[in-house]
């Protein structure tokens, strides 16, 4: 099939110039000399058959003709782009880029990132921007780490990360007179938005019969939930995973010591028909020994936060 679109040169000509408005800086950013930009659109333009450009005084404007090509060749330059650095990262294997949820990454995450860098000094970890819809294909990202429960669909491979322990939180002082599951039902109850069944799931568990009250006040955000606890407005049920600095801290406390998983968790997914590069590897290998240390100082009721 003969090609009908211009190069990609000459789209690489045109984007640019249109993103900066000067075929002068275009070519110092593509690297080229400002007329080999000028003959490239030009070849466009007679390709189009329609200018995509008009000068007004020092600054090279887009016609409304080259706004609506630019409009729709833009997002397929993107994606382009996208999967060429993606390739590059797989070939020198040692760049992994992740997407996950901002509150596992920022309480969990976070503060083990040190010790990952301390044994992979050559490997570079970047972040996508978290999108709570992601269809978990885009060449752009290496992996993902999502909240779900299993089976995943078979096109992902899925790690078991953090996240199905459950706990109740309060002030430090409440802990000494809330002893039994019985003793939360007086308390104003709070709840996560988006798992308002939390409590109810964990009173059943504990034996308490119901009816359950209903919660006093809900947030979208775990960190939103622990700091109205610390606020004295009420208890909460949270994943232990993401309260590890506030307990050590002694901001809050576990009144009942009383182990109840979830379905829920944190997983490491990625597409299973996509080779693993080697630094995506090791730190998948260092994840999962993250992990299973966190469980294995949780069993001994120890804090799960790693040492200072």
């Amino acid at each position: 099939m003969r090609m009908q679109s211009p190069s990609l040169s000459e789209l690489h000509a045109f984007a640019e110039a249109a993103r900066l408005g000067s075929y002068t800086q275009a070519a110092e950013s593509l690297h080229v000399t400002q007329g080999a930009i000028s003959r490239a659109i030009a070849r466009m333009e007679e390709h189009l058959g329609f200018a995509v450009f008009e000068r007004q005084g020092r600054r090279s404007v887009l016609t409304t003709a080259g706004r609506q090509y630019l409009d729709a060749i833009g997002p397929a330059i993107f994606t382009i782009e996208s999967a060429t650095q993606a390739m590059r990262r797989k070939r020198d294997g040692r760049h992994v880029r992740l997407s996950m949820p901002p509150t596992l990454f920022s309480h969990w995450l976070i503060p083990r990132l040190p010790d990952f860098n301390a044994q992979h000094p050559g490997t570079v970890l970047s972040f996508a921007p978290y999108r709570r819809d992601d269809p978990l294909t885009s060449p752009d990202i290496d992996a993902w780490i999502r909240i779900g429960s299993q089976p995943f669909p078979e096109t992902l491979q899925a790690d078991y990360l953090v996240g199905r322990d459950l706990v109740p939180i309060c002030l430090p002082q409440d802990a000494l007179v809330l002893h039994r599951p019985q003793d939360l039902l007086r308390r104003p109850l709070l709840a996560h938005t988006n798992y308002p069944d939390n409590w109810a799931r964990w009173f059943e568990k504990m034996g308490c019969d119901g009816p359950y009250p209903a919660p006093a006040a809900d947030f979208e955000l775990v960190g939103m939930l622990v700091q109205a606890v610390i606020a004295g407005m009420g208890i909460a049920v949270v994943q232990r995973c993401l309260i590890e600095d506030d307990l050590a801290a002694g901001r809050i406390a576990i009144p009942v010591h009383r182990p109840f998983q979830i379905e829920r968790g944190y997983f490491l997914c990625q597409p299973a028909s996509r080779p693993a590069s080697h630094a995506l590897q090791d730190f998948r290998t260092w994840l999962l020994a993250q992990a299973l240390a966190d469980k294995q100082r949780t069993a001994l009721g120890l804090s799960a936060a790693p040492a200072a």
